[in-house]
């Protein structure tokens, strides 16, 4: 209430209106909620972990933060076969079934705890045989054996945290969330930097693993609370009755994911064995810190949306479907718009290191990808509530070939090539999928296809291009303001059709 009666107080009549209408609206208030929550506690947590992370970036030098960041790719690609799509499955059918059969909520809560233990308990225990192996034939580095070792505690703690945290996102526990994401942000500042300080890159792995281990307690009593409160019996009992969903949802998701953490992996390892490529995937690593920055923003909608969605089911409205797609992309192109105006933020952040050509063309490039994955968050939400995930696994088969064919064409340039053939495989990743979701009428066409979703992507590739091209500050500073308010109001021609919270 408190809250409420500050937002009041020092809102314009305009946006006094439209609280209102999200206070009378069961979907707007919902959705007010959830991201509230998830974005009160992230902000903090991830806010923390983005200073960390570029001081521990600057501890470390350019060449080391590259290595840190193929054994971050190396834990990620094993990652996909730990959690499963766990966290996925938990979020969906918790959601669904969460009113009307909490004994099977139990059952499937019970069933992503086993199955998120034994896949990550395997895939960790594989991390810990072949690290030497991957060290000396795949990343060209056998100095890191050691260290990719002790990822395999990361690998298996991240299993258990993805089903943990997709079962509370389905609950739509995100004040829960927030809580926990909190507390980990303040611990995880002093132990990340004081790891990478005094150890090195010894030390800043050791310090993610302690993190990690944190955080899934705090999940763990989290969910254990959550499932009280809503009188879900927990149990392992009669578990095997949901084993269908496994090979129904958890399967092409984790395949989906497949192609996804191993292309990276791969493309990844190709730089690292170029000339000079544990520089060139520092600048790579630091680029796609503001990729984490953006996708940040794009998740503090994603789990309240991605719940909802599969919650409504079939009788999801027009409207709400108009907000799941436009959300996510919106809070996106507001971050993005301003970085690649002043994309000498993010050397400066970093350090002389990284004020180079080589930095800025992959940070722009970068930037782009990111505003095509905000863009198509909506697209995968509506997969995921429809259960057509072996359609979402085509589509990333499709772009794993595309990633690795441009890679080996265009690692010549070192990261910059790499972020050129991110474009490339997420702009085909998107467009493959559009007739489908036109001829099932899943999307609101006017949110994919139309003049004003066309001039948006106009702005973004404009600004992409200045950077490209060198053009000085000055210049991409007399278009910051115009860009941003040219998209908001094509933005806003999208969403005229229909109230989007009736």
């Amino acid at each position: 209430m408190l809250l409420k009666r500050l937002v009041h107080s020092f809102s314009l009549l305009t946006a006094g209106n439209f609280i209102n209408r999200i206070e009378i609206s069961d979907v707007g208030s919902r959705l007010a909620r959830g991201v509230f929550w998830s974005m009160a506690g992230s902000v903090i947590s991830r806010g923390l972990m983005m200073c960390a992370t570029v001081i521990v970036a600057r501890i470390l030098g350019k060449t080391t933060y590259g290595e840190l960041g193929m054994i971050q790719s190396t834990v990620g690609m094993f990652g996909v076969f730990a959690g499963f799509g766990l966290g996925l499955t938990a979020t969906k059918y918790v959601a669904e079934f969460r009113e009307s059969d909490p004994e099977r909520v139990g059952r499937i809560i019970g069933l992503s705890g086993l199955i998120a233990t034994t896949t990550g308990g395997m895939m960790a225990l594989a991390l810990l045989i072949f690290a030497p192996w991957l060290a000396v034939h795949t990343i060209n580095a056998p100095h890191l054996a050691g260290v990719l070792r002790i990822g395999a505690l990361i690998l298996f703690i991240n299993s258990l945290n993805g089903a943990q945290t997709g079962a509370l996102s389905g609950f739509e526990a995100f004040k829960t969330i927030a809580h926990v994401n909190f507390f980990i942000g303040l611990i995880s500042f002093p132990i990340l930097v004081c790891g990478a300080y005094f150890g090195g890159l010894f030390g800043a792995v050791i310090a993610l693993a302690i993190n990690l281990c944190f955080n899934w307690l705090l999940n763990h009593i989290a969910l254990r609370k959550e499932v009280r409160r809503n009188n879900i019996p927990l149990t392992f009992r009669g578990c095997g009755l949901e084993l269908p969903i496994l090979w129904k949802f958890s399967l092409p998701a984790t395949l989906s994911g497949f192609m996804v953490g191993p292309a990276n992996w791969v493309c990844r390892a190709i730089l690292t064995n170029q000339p000079g490529g544990y520089g060139e995937m520092g600048i790579l690593t630091a680029a796609l810190v503001f990729q984490n920055l953006l996708l940040f923003v794009n998740q503090m909608v994603n789990a309240p949306l991605l719940s909802m969605v599969s919650n409504f089911g079939a009788n999801i409205s027009e409207n709400m479907k108009k907000v799941n797609i436009l959300s996510t992309w919106i809070l996106g192109l507001i971050v993005a718009i301003p970085l690649l105006c002043f994309s000498e933020i993010a050397q400066l952040v970093f350090g002389s290191e990284y004020s180079t050509r080589s930095f800025q063309v992959t940070f722009s490039l970068v930037v782009f990808c990111t505003c095509i994955v905000t863009f198509k968050g909506g697209l995968s939400r509506v997969l995921v509530a429809e259960s057509l995930l072996w359609w979402g696994f085509f589509s990333n088969t499709l772009w794993a070939v595309t990633l690795i064919g441009s890679t080996m064409f265009l690692v010549k340039w070192g990261a910059p090539g790499i972020a050129a053939s991110l474009v490339i495989a997420y702009t085909l990743n998107t467009l493959v999928l559009l007739p489908l979701y036109y001829s099932r009428n899943l999307v609101p066409k006017g949110t994919l296809l139309s003049p004003e979703s066309v001039f948006i992507w106009f702005i973004v590739v404009f600004l992409v291009f200045l950077n490209i091209a060198d053009v000085i500050l000055v210049y991409r500073a007399i278009a910051f303001l115009p860009c941003l308010l040219f998209a908001w109001f094509s933005f806003r021609r999208i969403a005229m059709g229909k109230n989007v919270l009736n």
